[in-house]
């Protein structure tokens, strides 16, 4: 949009430099014919009835020529205002753009100390657990898309979104606390809870 109107500007200045340079040579024109006439000198009456009539005809083309200098200007003002009224809404979409990376370079950043933070407090987790159920986990989470262990909420699976049968949560309940217990459906390791619904 900004390239279309900046180009209907440069053309429109284009047009208009070339009519001033037609006024200004049917000007030129027109002034010398007018020297002659009025000095007369060696001008038969014949070629004088011929300049008079060359002078009037010149003097319309330059009338005419003056009115397309106008109309030109007029649309190179009404396309320099565009061109101004762009770029203006160009700028301010700029700065808001500009505000926007930096707000989200900055999300990014907090993004990215928190992704650290937890990368370095799992690494504290994983080493305090027994290697055989990190094992169970890895092998697991690689199989389920990156998860492999979810919250028993509510008598319901969060990580396949299954509710658990009567048989599994009878099974869950009988088991000790400390012993792993998986769901039947995904194969998830289960991280029982107090809002489990067992």
């Amino acid at each position: 949009m900004l390239v279309a109107a900046q180009t209907q500007a440069s053309d429109a200045a284009r047009e208009q430099t070339k009519a001033e340079q037609d006024v200004d040579q049917v000007r030129q024109r027109a002034a010398r014919d007018q020297q002659r006439l009025e000095s007369g000198v060696g001008i038969s009456a014949k070629d004088l009835a011929n300049l008079q009539s060359e002078v009037a005809s010149l003097a319309k083309r330059q009338a005419d020529l003056e009115d397309v200098v106008l109309e030109v200007m007029e649309r190179l003002e009404g396309a320099q205002e565009r061109v101004t009224e762009i770029t203006g809404r160009v700028s301010a979409l700029e700065s808001k753009l500009a505000d926007a990376t930096a707000r989200r370079d900055a999300a990014t950043g907090e993004l990215d100390a928190e992704a650290a933070k937890t990368a370095k407090d799992r690494e504290v987790v994983v080493a305090s657990m027994p290697a055989d159920l990190m094992a169970l986990y890895e092998k697991i989470r690689v199989k389920q898309g990156g998860v492999g262990a979810a919250r028993l909420y509510q008598r319901r699976c969060e990580g396949c979104r299954l509710e658990l049968d009567m048989a599994e949560i009878n099974e869950i309940k009988a088991a000790a606390r400390d012993q792993v217990v998986r769901h039947d459906n995904c194969g998830r390791i289960l991280v029982r809870t107090a809002d489990s619904g067992i």
